[in-house]
């Protein structure tokens, strides 16, 4: 009896366009998430700066749904919104909040008070201040938690495989599912690839809107 090699170059070869596919769908479902939540943690974190008081019930909630375990959010999910992208980007969007949040709080109440004061010296509105002043000082510390975020969702995408979807992920539930090495193998070197080139391209992102930043590491 011949032993079945551990990786099946063969098959791989033979499934491109499905494995294109399925690395299309991950960094969809990915960017989707990141999006989103990005948006949401935006509004959050910047109601929190206003007002101070909701600051705390605003990350205790983000930090009670980080906390759901993944398998037991999409489970509860999945009878309201069915088998759907919309069921894997709630769970997703879930858990970027409290990382990104807390990103953002953190990295605009940074910012060295002389430079706010400045700012409002010269007649600088709470609006113009936000835009032009405190998220560009903020942005390497906002990015820093979104690689984190970037990194987790990756992970996390993978889990969606339960319901359907999944990208690189569906090929380790059905490797599992047909003792297949292969795919095994495939789907989580793939999301492992996958997470380090988004981390990648968002440290060159950083650094594209970020110059200052690099010219004073210089210094």
């Amino acid at each position: 009896m011949i032993a079945r090699p551990f990786i099946d170059w063969g098959w791989i070869v033979d499934h491109l366009d499905e494995i294109r596919d399925r690395i299309g769908e991950h960094l969809a479902l990915t960017a989707i998430a990141l999006g989103i939540g990005l948006i949401i943690a935006l509004v959050l974190a910047l109601a929190g700066l206003r007002v101070p008081r909701a600051l705390p019930p605003i990350t205790w909630t983000a930090g009670v749904l980080y906390t759901i375990p993944s398998l037991a959010l999409f489970a509860f999910l999945v009878p309201i919104t069915g088998f759907t992208t919309l069921t894997a980007e709630i769970g997703l969007v879930s858990y970027t909040l409290l990382i990104l949040i807390r990103s953002i709080v953190t990295g605009i109440q940074g910012i060295d008070p002389a430079v706010t004061e400045a700012a409002r010296g010269m007649g600088y509105s709470p609006r113009r201040m936000l835009w032009e002043i405190e998220l560009p000082l903020a942005l390497p510390v906002i990015v820093a938690g979104v690689r984190l975020a970037a990194v987790t969702t990756v992970g996390l995408v993978t889990v969606t495989a339960l319901i359907g979807l999944g990208g690189v992920g569906f090929f380790i539930l059905r490797g599992l599912n047909r003792f297949f090495d292969t795919e095994i193998v495939l789907g989580t070197a793939l999301s492992v690839m996958l997470a380090m080139i988004l981390d990648a391209a968002l440290v060159g992102i950083e650094r594209v809107l970020t110059p200052w930043s690099r010219r004073r590491s210089a210094t």
